[in-house]
Protein backbone atom coordinates (compact mmCIF):
# COMPACT_ATOMS: atom_id res chain seq x y z
CA UNK A 1 0.00 0.00 0.00
CA UNK A 2 2.97 2.60 0.62
CA UNK A 3 4.37 1.68 -2.50
CA UNK A 4 1.26 2.49 -4.32
CA UNK A 5 0.89 5.56 -2.55
CA UNK A 6 4.65 6.92 -3.52
CA UNK A 7 3.97 5.79 -6.75
CA UNK A 8 0.79 7.64 -6.80
CA UNK A 9 2.43 10.91 -5.54
CA UNK A 10 5.46 10.29 -8.27
CA UNK A 11 3.28 9.84 -11.11
CA UNK A 12 1.08 13.01 -9.81
CA UNK A 13 4.57 15.29 -9.79
CA UNK A 14 5.62 14.32 -13.19
CA UNK A 15 2.04 14.87 -15.03
CA UNK A 16 0.83 17.83 -13.02
CA UNK A 17 0.40 20.83 -15.77
CA UNK A 18 2.92 23.60 -15.70
CA UNK A 19 -0.01 26.27 -14.67
CA UNK A 20 -1.60 24.52 -11.68
CA UNK A 21 0.25 24.56 -8.48
CA UNK A 22 0.58 21.36 -6.40
CA UNK A 23 0.80 20.96 -2.82
CA UNK A 24 1.20 17.32 -1.53
CA UNK A 25 1.32 15.75 1.68
CA UNK A 26 1.63 12.35 2.59
CA UNK A 27 -2.47 11.90 2.56
CA UNK A 28 -4.00 14.58 1.18
CA UNK A 29 -3.01 17.10 -2.33
CA UNK A 30 -4.55 20.01 -3.04
CA UNK A 31 -3.86 22.15 -6.62
CA UNK A 32 -4.05 26.21 -6.91
CA UNK A 33 -4.88 27.04 -9.91
CA UNK A 34 -2.56 29.78 -11.54
CA UNK A 35 -3.00 32.47 -14.25
CA UNK A 36 -4.93 31.46 -17.50
CA UNK A 37 -2.06 33.93 -19.57
CA UNK A 38 1.46 33.16 -20.18
CA UNK A 39 3.70 36.30 -19.97
CA UNK A 40 4.80 37.67 -22.97
CA UNK A 41 8.28 40.10 -21.78
CA UNK A 42 10.32 41.92 -24.20
CA UNK A 43 12.93 39.73 -24.64
CA UNK A 44 15.35 42.49 -26.45
CA UNK A 45 15.19 40.93 -29.88
CA UNK A 46 14.56 43.42 -31.38
CA UNK A 47 15.48 46.07 -28.76
CA UNK A 48 11.79 47.93 -28.50
CA UNK A 49 13.35 51.27 -27.10
CA UNK A 50 14.67 52.67 -29.95
CA UNK A 51 10.85 52.30 -31.55
CA UNK A 52 9.55 53.15 -28.52
CA UNK A 53 10.78 56.32 -28.00
CA UNK A 54 10.32 57.70 -31.62
CA UNK A 55 8.45 61.31 -32.12
CA UNK A 56 6.23 59.76 -34.69
CA UNK A 57 5.75 56.60 -32.47
CA UNK A 58 5.26 59.16 -29.04
CA UNK A 59 2.83 61.13 -30.99
CA UNK A 60 0.75 58.38 -32.09
CA UNK A 61 -0.04 56.46 -28.93
CA UNK A 62 -0.89 59.56 -27.72
CA UNK A 63 -3.33 59.95 -29.71
CA UNK A 64 -4.81 56.59 -29.00
CA UNK A 65 -4.61 57.46 -25.95
CA UNK A 66 -7.62 60.19 -26.68
CA UNK A 67 -6.99 62.17 -23.52
CA UNK A 68 -10.13 63.05 -22.01
CA UNK A 69 -9.71 65.84 -18.69
CA UNK A 70 -12.62 64.30 -16.97
CA UNK A 71 -11.55 60.80 -16.92
CA UNK A 72 -7.86 61.97 -15.91
CA UNK A 73 -9.22 64.10 -13.60
CA UNK A 74 -11.55 61.66 -12.08
CA UNK A 75 -11.73 60.52 -8.37
CA UNK A 76 -9.79 57.72 -7.68
CA UNK A 77 -9.42 55.23 -4.68
CA UNK A 78 -5.57 56.24 -3.03
CA UNK A 79 -7.26 56.47 0.71
CA UNK A 80 -6.28 60.26 0.89
CA UNK A 81 -8.53 63.05 1.70
CA UNK A 82 -10.46 65.32 -1.19
CA UNK A 83 -9.39 68.73 -1.19
CA UNK A 84 -12.19 71.36 -0.97
CA UNK A 85 -13.12 72.82 -4.62
CA UNK A 86 -12.60 76.52 -4.90
CA UNK A 87 -14.54 78.90 -6.97
CA UNK A 88 -13.02 81.76 -8.76
CA UNK A 89 -14.16 85.24 -10.81
CA UNK A 90 -12.09 84.80 -13.92
CA UNK A 91 -11.94 86.64 -17.15
CA UNK A 92 -11.60 85.30 -20.97
CA UNK A 93 -7.89 85.52 -20.55
CA UNK A 94 -7.51 84.04 -17.32
CA UNK A 95 -9.57 80.88 -18.44
CA UNK A 96 -7.67 79.79 -21.12
CA UNK A 97 -4.67 80.50 -18.90
CA UNK A 98 -5.97 77.71 -16.72
CA UNK A 99 -6.90 75.91 -19.20
CA UNK A 100 -3.29 75.87 -20.75
CA UNK A 101 -1.93 74.86 -17.36
CA UNK A 102 -4.44 71.99 -16.77
CA UNK A 103 -3.21 70.37 -20.10
CA UNK A 104 0.25 70.69 -19.22
CA UNK A 105 -0.43 69.18 -15.71
CA UNK A 106 -2.33 66.42 -18.16
CA UNK A 107 1.01 65.46 -19.76
CA UNK A 108 2.89 64.73 -16.63
CA UNK A 109 -0.22 62.34 -15.46
CA UNK A 110 -0.31 60.67 -18.46
CA UNK A 111 3.49 60.23 -19.12
CA UNK A 112 4.10 56.79 -20.06
CA UNK A 113 5.74 54.35 -18.45
CA UNK A 114 9.05 53.43 -20.15
CA UNK A 115 9.24 50.38 -22.56
CA UNK A 116 12.45 48.36 -21.99
CA UNK A 117 13.70 45.00 -22.35
CA UNK A 118 13.44 42.58 -19.38
CA UNK A 119 17.12 42.51 -17.75
CA UNK A 120 19.32 39.49 -17.68
CA UNK A 121 20.16 37.70 -14.56
CA UNK A 122 22.96 38.21 -12.14
CA UNK A 123 25.31 35.46 -11.91
CA UNK A 124 29.40 36.95 -11.82
CA UNK A 125 31.52 35.68 -9.26
CA UNK A 126 34.47 37.78 -8.70
CA UNK A 127 36.54 35.84 -6.28
CA UNK A 128 36.72 32.22 -4.67
CA UNK A 129 38.01 31.48 -1.12
CA UNK A 130 37.92 28.41 -0.27
CA UNK A 131 39.71 29.17 3.33
CA UNK A 132 36.50 30.96 3.78
CA UNK A 133 34.16 28.54 3.51
CA UNK A 134 32.39 27.55 6.48
CA UNK A 135 33.44 30.67 8.59
CA UNK A 136 29.57 31.68 9.11
CA UNK A 137 26.53 29.96 8.56
CA UNK A 138 25.15 33.09 6.94
CA UNK A 139 26.19 35.35 3.98
CA UNK A 140 27.48 38.96 4.20
CA UNK A 141 26.36 41.78 2.22
CA UNK A 142 27.78 44.98 1.53
CA UNK A 143 26.55 48.04 0.18
CA UNK A 144 27.63 51.17 -0.62
CA UNK A 145 25.54 53.38 0.82
CA UNK A 146 27.00 56.67 -1.09
CA UNK A 147 24.17 59.31 -2.13
CA UNK A 148 23.73 60.42 -5.37
CA UNK A 149 24.11 57.06 -7.13
CA UNK A 150 21.59 55.53 -9.15
CA UNK A 151 20.56 52.08 -7.78
CA UNK A 152 21.17 50.37 -11.08
CA UNK A 153 24.72 51.11 -10.61
CA UNK A 154 24.87 50.94 -7.23
CA UNK A 155 27.73 48.26 -5.76
CA UNK A 156 26.51 45.81 -3.87
CA UNK A 157 28.31 42.37 -3.16
CA UNK A 158 27.65 39.07 -0.92
CA UNK A 159 30.33 36.93 0.62
CA UNK A 160 28.43 33.15 0.53
CA UNK A 161 29.25 30.50 3.16
CA UNK A 162 31.24 28.22 0.70
CA UNK A 163 34.05 31.61 0.67
CA UNK A 164 32.44 32.55 -2.62
CA UNK A 165 32.52 36.83 -3.64
CA UNK A 166 29.79 37.61 -5.91
CA UNK A 167 27.50 40.37 -6.93
CA UNK A 168 24.01 40.56 -5.84
CA UNK A 169 21.50 39.03 -7.25
CA UNK A 170 18.48 41.53 -8.76
CA UNK A 171 16.35 40.53 -6.35
CA UNK A 172 19.09 40.98 -3.01
CA UNK A 173 19.63 44.38 -4.94
CA UNK A 174 16.26 45.65 -4.82
CA UNK A 175 16.03 44.65 -1.06
CA UNK A 176 18.58 46.26 0.02
CA UNK A 177 18.18 49.36 -1.92
CA UNK A 178 14.89 49.72 0.00
CA UNK A 179 16.59 49.38 3.30
CA UNK A 180 18.72 52.06 2.62
CA UNK A 181 17.37 54.51 0.33
CA UNK A 182 12.93 53.80 0.64
CA UNK A 183 11.12 54.51 -2.12
CA UNK A 184 7.69 55.90 -0.81
CA UNK A 185 4.97 53.05 -1.89
CA UNK A 186 7.08 50.28 -2.40
CA UNK A 187 7.28 47.05 0.14
CA UNK A 188 10.26 45.41 0.46
CA UNK A 189 8.78 42.01 0.21
CA UNK A 190 6.52 41.56 -3.37
CA UNK A 191 3.20 41.99 -2.16
CA UNK A 192 1.05 39.30 -2.36
CA UNK A 193 -1.32 40.44 -4.97
CA UNK A 194 1.13 39.44 -7.89
CA UNK A 195 0.99 36.19 -6.80
CA UNK A 196 -0.59 33.90 -9.56
CA UNK A 197 -3.82 33.15 -8.11
CA UNK A 198 -4.58 36.55 -5.90
CA UNK A 199 -3.61 38.62 -9.27
CA UNK A 200 -5.95 36.07 -11.29
CA UNK A 201 -8.68 37.56 -8.47
CA UNK A 202 -8.07 41.32 -9.60
CA UNK A 203 -8.13 40.38 -13.29
CA UNK A 204 -11.70 38.93 -12.77
CA UNK A 205 -13.00 42.20 -10.76
CA UNK A 206 -11.28 44.01 -13.53
CA UNK A 207 -9.04 46.05 -11.53
CA UNK A 208 -6.74 47.33 -14.57
CA UNK A 209 -5.89 50.06 -13.50
CA UNK A 210 -4.63 49.69 -9.71
CA UNK A 211 -3.02 46.34 -11.11
CA UNK A 212 -0.83 48.34 -13.30
CA UNK A 213 -0.47 51.64 -11.12
CA UNK A 214 1.23 49.63 -7.89
CA UNK A 215 2.72 47.58 -10.60
CA UNK A 216 4.77 50.43 -11.92
CA UNK A 217 5.48 52.10 -8.04
CA UNK A 218 6.67 48.41 -7.05
CA UNK A 219 8.89 47.09 -9.72
CA UNK A 220 11.39 48.51 -12.10
CA UNK A 221 10.28 48.28 -15.88
CA UNK A 222 12.75 45.81 -17.27
CA UNK A 223 11.85 43.51 -13.69
CA UNK A 224 10.47 40.15 -15.18
CA UNK A 225 7.86 39.96 -12.73
CA UNK A 226 6.37 43.54 -13.82
CA UNK A 227 6.42 42.49 -17.40
CA UNK A 228 4.68 39.32 -16.49
CA UNK A 229 2.13 41.51 -14.57
CA UNK A 230 1.54 43.88 -17.32
CA UNK A 231 1.42 41.63 -20.62
CA UNK A 232 -0.94 39.37 -18.85
CA UNK A 233 -2.95 42.26 -17.60
CA UNK A 234 -2.68 43.88 -21.59
CA UNK A 235 -3.94 40.39 -22.51
CA UNK A 236 -6.87 40.34 -20.28
CA UNK A 237 -7.82 43.21 -21.14
CA UNK A 238 -7.68 42.89 -25.08
CA UNK A 239 -9.52 39.54 -24.64
CA UNK A 240 -12.46 41.18 -22.75
CA UNK A 241 -12.63 44.23 -24.59
CA UNK A 242 -12.36 46.95 -21.67
CA UNK A 243 -10.00 49.06 -23.64
CA UNK A 244 -11.80 52.03 -21.81
CA UNK A 245 -11.09 51.04 -18.53
CA UNK A 246 -7.29 52.35 -19.12
CA UNK A 247 -8.25 55.20 -22.00
CA UNK A 248 -6.91 58.63 -20.88
CA UNK A 249 -4.45 57.07 -18.54
CA UNK A 250 -0.93 56.41 -18.90
CA UNK A 251 -1.14 52.86 -19.46
CA UNK A 252 -3.23 52.44 -22.77
CA UNK A 253 0.07 54.23 -24.79
CA UNK A 254 2.02 51.33 -23.36
CA UNK A 255 -0.86 48.76 -23.67
CA UNK A 256 -1.34 49.61 -27.59
CA UNK A 257 2.77 49.29 -27.73
CA UNK A 258 2.50 46.24 -26.41
CA UNK A 259 -0.68 45.04 -28.78
CA UNK A 260 1.19 46.39 -32.34
CA UNK A 261 4.53 44.96 -30.97
CA UNK A 262 3.15 41.42 -30.59
CA UNK A 263 1.07 41.76 -33.73
CA UNK A 264 -2.37 41.75 -31.46
CA UNK A 265 -4.04 44.59 -32.52
CA UNK A 266 -7.27 43.06 -34.08
CA UNK A 267 -9.23 43.51 -31.00
CA UNK A 268 -8.45 47.24 -30.74
CA UNK A 269 -8.67 47.63 -33.93
CA UNK A 270 -12.19 46.49 -34.11
CA UNK A 271 -13.14 48.95 -30.91
CA UNK A 272 -11.71 51.83 -32.46
CA UNK A 273 -14.12 51.51 -35.75
CA UNK A 274 -17.05 50.31 -34.11
CA UNK A 275 -16.91 53.44 -31.99
CA UNK A 276 -16.40 55.58 -35.22
CA UNK A 277 -13.05 56.66 -34.30
CA UNK A 278 -11.26 56.32 -37.73
CA UNK A 279 -8.29 58.54 -37.08
CA UNK A 280 -7.11 55.95 -34.71
CA UNK A 281 -7.59 53.77 -36.52
CA UNK A 282 -5.67 54.89 -38.86
CA UNK A 283 -2.84 55.78 -36.21
CA UNK A 284 -3.19 52.56 -34.73
CA UNK A 285 -2.28 50.80 -38.57
CA UNK A 286 0.94 53.36 -38.71
CA UNK A 287 1.65 52.72 -35.58
CA UNK A 288 2.06 48.86 -36.75
CA UNK A 289 3.56 49.83 -40.16
CA UNK A 290 6.34 51.56 -37.93
CA UNK A 291 7.44 48.81 -35.68
CA UNK A 292 7.15 45.88 -38.28
CA UNK A 293 8.13 48.13 -41.24
CA UNK A 294 5.03 47.67 -43.37
CA UNK A 295 4.15 49.88 -46.07
CA UNK A 296 0.80 50.80 -47.31
CA UNK A 297 -0.02 51.65 -50.84
CA UNK A 298 -2.46 55.00 -49.28
CA UNK A 299 -1.83 57.27 -47.17
CA UNK A 300 -5.93 57.71 -46.68
CA UNK A 301 -7.12 56.83 -43.38
CA UNK A 302 -10.02 54.52 -44.53
CA UNK A 303 -7.87 53.05 -47.51
CA UNK A 304 -5.21 52.46 -45.12
CA UNK A 305 -7.30 50.79 -42.35
CA UNK A 306 -8.86 48.74 -45.20
CA UNK A 307 -5.76 47.54 -46.54
CA UNK A 308 -4.34 46.44 -43.15
CA UNK A 309 -7.85 44.23 -42.90
CA UNK A 310 -7.12 42.40 -46.25
CA UNK A 311 -3.49 42.20 -46.03
CA UNK A 312 -2.30 41.43 -42.48
CA UNK A 313 -5.40 41.08 -40.15
CA UNK A 314 -6.14 37.68 -38.79
CA UNK A 315 -10.25 38.46 -37.84
CA UNK A 316 -10.87 39.58 -41.45
CA UNK A 317 -14.72 38.98 -40.89
CA UNK A 318 -15.31 41.24 -38.08
CA UNK A 319 -13.12 43.96 -39.45
CA UNK A 320 -14.81 43.99 -42.83
CA UNK A 321 -18.09 44.06 -41.16
CA UNK A 322 -17.08 46.88 -38.67
CA UNK A 323 -15.53 49.15 -41.37
CA UNK A 324 -18.51 48.36 -43.53
CA UNK A 325 -21.03 49.16 -40.75
CA UNK A 326 -18.93 52.45 -40.50
CA UNK A 327 -19.09 53.28 -44.57
CA UNK A 328 -22.83 53.10 -44.52
CA UNK A 329 -23.08 55.39 -41.11
CA UNK A 330 -21.18 58.19 -42.35
CA UNK A 331 -22.55 57.90 -46.03
CA UNK A 332 -26.44 58.37 -44.26
CA UNK A 333 -24.96 60.97 -42.11
CA UNK A 334 -23.58 62.76 -45.19
CA UNK A 335 -27.25 62.39 -46.43
CA UNK A 336 -28.88 63.41 -43.74
CA UNK A 337 -26.68 66.55 -43.53
CA UNK A 338 -27.55 67.31 -47.20
CA UNK A 339 -30.95 67.15 -46.63
CA UNK A 340 -31.18 69.65 -43.95
CA UNK A 341 -29.19 72.02 -45.87
CA UNK A 342 -31.75 71.48 -48.97
CA UNK A 343 -34.74 72.18 -46.22
CA UNK A 344 -33.30 75.19 -45.06
CA UNK A 345 -32.41 76.69 -48.44
CA UNK A 346 -28.39 76.48 -47.87
CA UNK A 347 -25.84 75.54 -50.43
Amino acid sequence: MAVLRHFSKKLLLNNVKLDVGAQINNNIWTCLRMLSYSAIPYDGNPDPRPVFIKKEVQSLLKTLTRVDLAKVYAKRKLGEKLEQPVYKFMTDEELQQAFDEVKKKVDEIIQMPPVVPVRKPIDRVLSRDPGLQGFDTSPFVFTDITYGIRDSERIILVRDTDGNLKEADWDLRNRMNQIYFPMPGRSVKMPRMFQDHFLEDLLKRQEYNFILDRACLQFEPNDPVYQKVVSVTYQHVSDNNKFDDLRSTRHFGTLAFFLAWHKMIDNLLLDVIESEHIDEAHALVKLHSQIHQVKFESDDSFQAVEEYIKKISTKKGALELALQAYRNATKERAELEAGIKRAHGLN
